[in-house]
């Protein structure tokens, strides 16, 4: 099985500073905090679940995961988050996800690992038309090979912070989904708002 050849990491390190400084992963959506629905959306599509955070450790520690803080204090960004879990990965391909966007594709992992095998290629990252008929990326949701750790620890020690930086010195495969929304996060208040009416209007 796919799922058994790849890791899970959840990204919630940052500082919400667009959410007025709130811990993005911990504000609630339908009764339960937005970390809990990525989670439940990611560890059948993996072999297991490790989640960075760098704030509120025992809240995310009660989710019954691994939590594992960034190897440095100063919040360098989902990179850094990466960096931190690469080690508590043990299967080929680690998979990362943001905690403000919970409902991406269920069949996410097995796109992304189908086609980046197929190519060779060293990371993954999904794509979605853009009105314009662009391919916007989504490179916080990266699928990376798990023997990558000292090509990104050299990236950050350079002063690199941008994802599609580092995949673009590496062999990356970038593969197309049709639903643009699936891909919508909480960045702001009236984002999570947004996302809550969605909830709400995916309820039977």
């Amino acid at each position: 099985m796919i799922s058994g050849r790849v890791t899970g990491l959840i990204l919630a390190g940052g500082q919400g500073q667009r959410m007025g400084g709130a811990d993005k992963g911990l504000q609630p959506l339908g009764g339960m905090p937005l970390v809990m629905h990525v989670l439940w959306r990611l560890a059948p599509q993996v072999q297991d679940v490790v989640i960075n955070a760098n704030r509120n450790l025992g809240a995310y520690e009660g989710l019954g995961r691994t939590v594992v803080p960034d190897l440095s204090g100063d919040f360098q960004g989902p990179l850094a988050g990466i960096l931190a879990g690469l080690p508590y990965c043990d299967t080929p391909w680690l998979m990362t996800a943001p905690c403000d966007t919970p409902f991406f594709p269920a069949d996410l992992v097995e796109q992304l690992v189908v086609a980046a095998e197929a190519s060779g290629a060293e990371v993954a990252m999904p794509v979605t038309p853009t009105n314009d008929g662009r391919d916007q990326p989504h490179p916080v949701f990266l699928l990376l090979r798990a023997e990558l750790y000292e090509s990104l620890q050299a990236f950050l020690q350079g002063g690199g912070r941008k994802i599609d930086r580092w995949t673009d010195t590496l062999a990356c495969e970038r593969v197309r989904f049709s639903d643009s929304e699936a891909f919508f996060n909480a960045n702001t208040p009236d984002e999570l708002k947004q996302l809550r009416a969605r909830a709400k209007s995916l309820k039977p």
